[in-house]
C-alpha cells in the first residue's frame, strides 16, 4: 500500500474515541423521556455512527419532525453528561501525535456536530492534533458522511493543503460509503463499531493503533 498519503480525514467516534458509553446512555434517556420503548444495549450501539438524525428515523422508526424533536431532547442531555461517559481508544492519542509530527495535514471528518466534536477532542488533548475540525452543521443539514468528507477537503484545500491523494480512517460502512463518493479510499479500523461486512469496499484493516500507523506513516 502507498505511503504517499497528502492528507488524513478521520472519523471521530469508534475511531478516535468510545463514545457509546454516553451516546447509549443519552439516547436511552431520550427514548424514555419520549415515551418509547428503549432497545437493548446491543440495539442502541448501532446508533453510534450515523447521523443522529438519521438512526432515529431509520432505527427508532420516527417521522422527520418527530426525529428533529428527539434531536432537541437529546443534544442538551449529552453535551451535559453524555459527552464526557468515553475514552480514547489504546494508542490513539500516540499515533496522532506521530501523524502531525509527520506534517501531514490531518481533518476530522464526522457526523457528529463540530462543537459536541471539538469539546470531546479538547477534553482529551487531541485538537492540538488536527489542522482542522470538520464535523456536521448545528441544524445537521449537513451530517451525511459524504457532505462532511467534501467540507473537510474544501476546507483543508482553502488552506493551501494538497488534496490530490487524501485517505479516510473510519469504523463503519457510512464512512467508506461517504468517502468514495469523493474517490476517497478508506482505511477501515476494527476496534469502533462496524462488522465485518462494513469492511466491504476498503483499501485496509487495521486491528491495533500501531497497525493503522504502519498503513498511514509505512
Amino acid at each position: 500500500m502507498t505511503t504517499n498519503w497528502s492528507c488524513f480525514l478521520f472519523d471521530l467516534d469508534g475511531t478516535i474515541i468510545d463514545s457509546a458509553p454516553g451516546i447509549t446512555a443519552s439516547l436511552a434517556w431520550t427514548l424514555e423521556r419520549l415515551g418509547r420503548p428503549v432497545p437493548s444495549h446491543t440495539e442502541l450501539l448501532a446508533y453510534v455512527g450515523p447521523p443522529i438524525l438519521d438512526s432515529f428515523r431509520d432505527l427508532a422508526g420516527m417521522s422527520v419532525d418527530e426525529a428533529r424533536h428527539a434531536l432537541e431532547v437529546y443534544r442538551p442531555h449529552y453535551l451535559q453528561t453524555g459527552i464526557f461517559n468515553s475514552s480514547v481508544y489504546p494508542g490513539v492519542a500516540e499515533l496522532l501525535k506521530r501523524v502531525q509530527e509527520s506534517a501531514i495535514p490531518i481533518s476530522l471528518a464526522t457526523s457528529k456536530p463540530e462543537l459536541p466534536a471539538t469539546t470531546a477532542l479538547d477534553y482529551y488533548g487531541l485538537a492540538q492534533h488536527f489542522t482542522v475540525i470538520t464535523g456536521a452543521s448545528q441544524d445537521e443539514v449537513r451530517s451525511r458522511k459524504a457532505d462532511v468528507v467534501a467540507e473537510a477537503l474544501r476546507r483543508l484545500a482553502a488552506i493551501g493543503v494538497d488534496t490530490s491523494n487524501p485517505v479516510m480512517v473510519g469504523d463503519r460502512e457510512h464512512d467508506v460509503h461517504g468517502a468514495a463518493e469523493h474517490g476517497v479510499p478508506t482505511i477501515f479500523v476494527e476496534w469502533g463499531y462496524g462488522t465485518v461486512a462494513e469492511q466491504a469496499g476498503t483499501i485496509g484493516v487495521a486491528a491495533t493503533a500501531e497497525e493503522l500507523g504502519a498503513l498511514l506513516l509505512g
